[in-house]
């Protein structure tokens, strides 16, 4: 299990990139990317030392009504299946199912003890 990424959300994908370009260094980002499996606009942020996942839509609704930004975080895994039978304690709150920013890699999101993880299947 390695770290991919830390997943922020937010209401104004735009207007958190532009914060990220003006405090970070080394910033490269994708496209907004919509994915239909989780109702969500995506774009992915890279800077010279972390990768942040700015998610916007209903999806994160909740999250933000409580003006919160962190969302969770990700970690890459060989095999999703067996990853989620070793997470003790936690509750699938969304089965593997491809992602569309990741190249039809399948994700997964775990209710854990340390909030929300995503596992990505390398």
């Amino acid at each position: 299990m390695k770290f991919h990424h830390l997943g922020v959300a937010t209401q104004d994908l735009m207007a958190s990139l532009d914060f990220i370009k003006s405090n970070f260094e080394d910033v490269k980002h994708t496209d907004i990317v919509y994915d239909t499996l989780q109702d969500a606009s995506i774009i992915m942020v890279s800077t010279r030392d972390l990768s942040i996942e700015l998610v916007s839509g209903n999806i994160v609704k909740n999250i933000i009504s409580k003006r919160q930004s962190y969302y969770h975080i990700c970690y890459e895994v060989d095999d999703i299946n067996a990853a989620i039978n070793n997470f003790d304690s936690s509750i699938v709150v969304s089965p593997p199912k491809e992602a569309i920013l990741f190249n039809g890699r399948k994700v997964a999101f775990l209710l854990t003890p340390i909030g929300l993880v995503e596992l990505l299947e390398s």
